[in-house]
């Protein structure tokens, strides 16, 4: 065992140390503060790390401003499209208040005293008229009677039984007719069934 008043013996292994310990007497040291360079390959790597730091920064910032112009952009193509949606909503409205009117006109003109005759006729044009602004937006009738039976066009609420005419699943009477938008339903035939069962 060692004796505990042996002085203990520490070697300072740091390169700067023992260069300052070996220049300077042991004296002087101890006055005055001794200032050492770093060796150019750490000066170097420290003005990399601080261009790297820079260049980092623009990045973050480069980033954050096209976030934000980003962020604007959505919220001017939110707006854009609303006011689009809008604008196609007024036209949609505008187009069927032309309808509207020529019902009115076909309503005045019955009760003016005009044959029911004219009246029909009067209600059988504006239907047209109604079915073709209808078109122009894309939407088209669907005539299911005396075709087969599609769950996905049609909808059916009741069954008939089966005649020479109308065969096992085919669409024998209609109670609402559907309608397309382009090739999508916007509302199935609401239809009677020819079944045995």
């Amino acid at each position: 065992m060692s004796d505990p008043q042996e002085p203990v013996k520490v070697v300072d292994r740091r390169w700067w140390a023992r260069a300052v310990a070996e220049d300077a007497p042991a004296s002087a040291a101890a006055e005055e503060p001794v200032l050492f360079e770093k060796p150019s390959y750490v000066q170097e790597l420290e003005q990399q790390l601080a261009e790297k730091n820079e260049q980092l920064q623009e990045y973050i910032n480069a980033v954050h401003e096209a976030q934000r112009e980003f962020e604007a952009m959505r919220l001017r193509v939110r707006k854009d499209a609303a006011r689009d949606a809008e604008l196609s909503r007024r036209s949609v409205f505008a187009d069927l208040l032309e309808v509207v009117d020529n019902l009115d006109r076909a309503l005045a003109a019955a009760h003016a005293g005009g044959s029911a005759d004219a009246l029909f006729s009067g209600v059988e044009l504006v239907r047209q008229q109604f079915l073709h602004k209808l078109a122009g937006y894309g939407i088209s009738r669907i005539e299911p009677l005396g075709e087969p039976f599609d769950p996905e066009c049609h909808e059916a609420i009741t069954v008939v039984p089966v005649t020479e005419q109308f065969g096992e699943g085919v669409v024998a009477g209609v109670a609402a007719p559907g309608y397309l938008i382009g090739d999508d339903v916007l509302r199935p035939a609401a239809v009677a069934v020819a079944s045995d069962s």
